[in-house]
C-alpha cells in the first residue's frame, strides 16, 4: 500500500492541521507515503529534513472554474509517477471532490477522509455543500474524526461509512524537560521573574476566547497583583486585542509573543504557571479538539480551558484541569486565582495531565486505531 496525503494546511506554516499531518506521515515508512502539500516560502527547506516524500505545488485554478480541477489533474498524475493506491484526504471540501472522481473513474482504489471541526461547520453551511460532503463521506473507506464530539456530528449526515476516533496528541518534544537554565533565562528576557505566568496559545480568531481572557485580566491583577499574561499566536482579532489591553492600561501585565515555530513553546510552557484558553461556541462553531491543552499537560501544567466541542475530551475536568463555561467570568477567575494560590495543586493537576498524555495521547497509542 501506498498512500498520497493531501493538505491545503502543512509545515512551515503553523496550525494544528499542519502539525496533525506532519506528525502523522512521520508514523510511515518514508517509501508508504507521499505528501502533497501548496508551495510556500521555505517549504523545500522544512520538506528536506525529514525522509518521506513531499510534493509541493499550485493546487487549484484561479480563474478557471471548478478551482479544484487543477488539483484533479495534479493527483491523477502523481498516482500514476508514485503507484498510489489510497488518499487521505484532508479538506473535504475542495480536496474530496478530486478523490470521489478518481475513485469513481477508478484511478483511484480507495480514499479516507480526516475530518477536523472547521472544516465539518463549512462544508454543512450550504445545500449544495452538504449534498457533496454526503456523497464524498458515502464513498470513503472510512472516516477519521479528531474526537467522539465530532463523530456524533458526522453521524448526522452519514451512519454507514466506518468512523474511527483519532485524537490528534503533541509532539513528543512536549514531554521532554527543558533546561532550566534556559527557562531561567527566558523568564528574565520576557520581565517574568517573580510573576505567577499564565500562557495562552492559539490562532486569535473568533471563538478561542483572547478577548474574554483580556476581559478577566483587572479583576485577576486585584486578587494576585504580580499575574503576567503569556500571549502566543496571531489572526484577524489581533488588533482588537492589542487595542483592549490598551485601552484598559494592561500592557503591564500581558506579554505578546506572536506567532512562534512549534518547537520553540515547550520551554514557554514549562515557565508558566498554568495554561489558560477560553475556547467556546461561536456561530454554531465548536473546538473540535484542542491539541494546545494536551502539549499543556504533556509540559506538567494545569489548564482552564473554555468548554466547546471536544474540548472536555481533551481536558478531563477537576483531574488534569478545570473546563469552565468561558462566558461566565467568575468561573474562570475562581480557577485560575486558585492553581495560582495552590502550588501544590497545581502541581499534582499538571503532573496528572502529564500522565494521562503518556499513557493515551501518544501517536503510537492513537495510530493503532487505524
Amino acid at each position: 500500500m501506498k498512500i498520497l496525503i493531501i493538505t491545503l494546511e502543512y509545515p512551515p506554516n503553523i496550525g494544528g492541521i499542519s502539525g496533525y499531518v506532519s506528525q502523522y506521515a512521520g508514523h510511515f515508512k518514508p517509501e508508504e507515503v507521499v505528501v502533497l502539500a501548496p508551495s510556500v516560502i521555505k517549504g523545500a527547506d522544512f520538506d528536506g529534513a525529514y525522509p518521506w516524500k513531499v510534493i509541493r505545488a499550485k493546487l487549484f485554478y484561479s480563474f478557471v472554474w471548478p478551482h479544484w480541477l487543477r488539483l484533479f489533474f495534479i493527483v491523477r498524475k502523481i498516482i500514476k509517477q508514485e503507484g498510489i493506491t489510497t488518499m487521505h484526504v484532508h479538506h473535504v471540501l475542495p480536496v474530496g471532490y478530486v478523490a470521489y472522481f478518481l475513485n469513481k473513474f477508478n484511478i483511484l482504489r480507495s480514499y479516507t477522509v480526516f475530518l477536523h471541526g472547521t472544516d465539518i461547520a463549512r462544508a454543512t453551511s450550504q445545500s449544495r455543500k452538504l449534498s457533496w460532503f454526503k456523497k464524498i463521506c458515502q464513498q470513503a473507506e472510512k472516516i477519521v474524526v479528531n474526537s467522539r464530539f465530532l463523530e456524533r456530528r458526522v453521524r448526522e449526515y452519514n451512519d454507514e461509512t466506518p468512523m474511527v476516533v483519532v485524537n490528534p496528541c503533541p509532539a513528543p518534544y512536549f514531554l521532554e524537560q527543558a533546561n532550566p537554565e534556559f527557562i531561567q533565562k527566558l523568564r528574565a528576557h520576557l520581565a517574568l521573574s517573580g510573576k505567577k505566568v499564565l500562557l495562552t496559545v492559539g490562532r486569535m480568531v473568533d471563538g478561542k476566547g483572547f478577548p474574554l481572557g483580556i476581559g478577566l485580566l483587572p479583576e485577576l491583577l486585584k486578587q494576585i497583583p504580580n499575574i503576567v499574561w503569556v500571549m502566543v499566536g496571531s489572526g484577524p482579532k489581533r488588533d482588537e486585542i492589542i487595542a483592549m489591553v490598551q485601552k484598559n492600561n494592561l500592557q503591564n501585565a500581558v506579554r505578546f509573543l506572536g506567532e512562534l515555530p512549534p518547537e520553540q513553546l515547550p520551554p514557554l510552557y514549562q515557565a508558566a504557571d498554568a495554561f489558560v484558553l477560553l475556547t467556546h461556541p461561536d456561530g454554531g462553531v465548536e473546538e473540535g479538539w484542542g491539541t494546545v491543552f494536551l502539549e499543556a499537560s504533556a509540559s506538567g501544567i494545569p489548564v482552564v480551558a473554555g468548554m466547546s466541542g471536544g474540548v472536555e475530551e481533551a481536558v478531563e475536568n477537576s483531574v488534569t484541569g478545570y473546563v469552565v463555561e468561558a462566558h461566565h467570568a467568575d468561573q474562570a477567575v475562581n480557577k485560575i486565582v486558585e492553581l495560582l494560590k495552590d502550588p501544590s495543586r497545581a502541581k499534582a493537576i499538571g503532573a496528572a495531565g502529564k500522565a494521562r498524555v503518556l499513557n493515551e495521547f501518544t501517536w503510537d497509542k492513537q495510530l493503532v486505531k487505524l
